[in-house]
């Protein structure tokens, strides 16, 4: 293996461990008006590495750090957990890489946060009514009453603070990761 496969696959697996890193840090909180809904950071590093490398390995980085968080349970949501943090996420850093990737500026970073953070908000929508019943044991009606005063305000928080920090850590140190590991 060249030595640039292998800074690359080493800055992936950095990019993994910050994201676990981020879940299972104390450095998260409920959302208000649904506590049981837990804000978490470990997109920002996901999102930094689908900037730095494309959305496939944007959604690779997703998928690993989603079974590495199940296998350690550090959230309880076990395989639906698993499948809606895939489902998320992926959708978030899809969509803001492929639109990153196709012009590399700030204002395209801008727009395609944006539209990833409308996605990821607009796929859980059906996510949370097929898997939360599952999850939690609570009626389809139970949900759709949820999702205006909670699952849609959090799920575009979630979305948003985590493209917004994303952003600016990108600004400074993404840069930095892209010479290292492109190199």
């Amino acid at each position: 293996m060249n030595s640039s496969k292998i800074r690359k696959i080493t800055t992936m697996g950095v990019l993994v461990a910050i994201s676990v890193i981020l879940i299972v840090s104390p450095l998260k909180f409920p959302f208000p008006s649904a506590p049981f809904l837990v804000y978490d950071a470990a997109d920002v590093s996901i999102i930094i590495g689908g900037f730095i490398f494309g959305p496939t390995q944007g959604i690779i980085l997703t998928i690993v750090t989603a079974v590495v968080q199940t296998m350690s349970d550090s959230s309880g949501g076990g395989w639906i957990g698993c499948v809606m943090h895939i489902v998320a996420t992926s959708a978030l850093v899809c969509t803001s890489s492929v639109i990153y990737s196709r012009k590399r500026t700030l204002k395209s970073a801008v727009i395609g946060l944006t539209l990833g953070s409308l996605a990821m908000t607009v796929l859980m929508i059906p996510m949370n009514m097929i898997f939360y019943p599952l999850f939690a044991g609570t009626p389809v009606d139970a949900v759709i009453k949820m999702m205006v005063p909670a699952l849609l305000p959090f799920n575009l928080m979630k979305a948003g603070l985590n493209s917004v920090i994303a952003l600016l850590l990108y600004k400074s140190s993404g840069r930095l990761l892209r010479q290292i590991a492109l190199k």
